[in-house]
């Protein structure tokens, strides 16, 4: 409970300024290993481990002695970036395309991408190659 309560009050709102998240998902009594989620900015981010690390596991141990480390569960993009990697050392060509936002709803209705010329066009923008 106090682990839960030093996240969400003190870690969780620095770590979300910086657009990411952190989410508490156990603690193992026995190793003293308290288990996390990073979210939004923080997957991919280089410097996630040094905060987790010099950050939420520092505060963690002062606040809490029970604690001895802070682990983070590997999100499920980082899965399919590893798919990707996998794929890549089998000899295949390891890209994996993957449309978010605007372009995915409109595949997904069938509707046509517009192109930049057609958006400078809507905008009055003249376009020359």
């Amino acid at each position: 409970a106090m682990i839960n309560e030093l996240l969400e009050t003190r870690i969780r709102p620095a770590v979300q300024e910086d657009g990411g998240d952190i989410r508490y998902v156990g603690f193992e009594e026995e190793t003293g290993i308290v288990t996390v989620q990073l979210a939004g900015s923080c997957v991919g981010c280089p410097s996630s481990s040094v905060t987790l690390k010099n950050g939420v596991e520092n505060m963690l141990m002062h606040y809490i002695p029970e604690v001895t480390n802070v682990v983070s569960l590997e999100e499920e993009g980082e899965e399919e970036e590893m798919d990707a990697y996998d794929e890549y050392e089998k000899g295949g060509d390891g890209v994996v395309v993957e449309q978010s936002g605007a372009a995915a709803e409109a595949v997904k209705e069938g509707k046509k991408m517009k192109t930049y010329q057609d958006k400078l066009a809507a905008a009055g923008i003249p376009f020359s190659d």
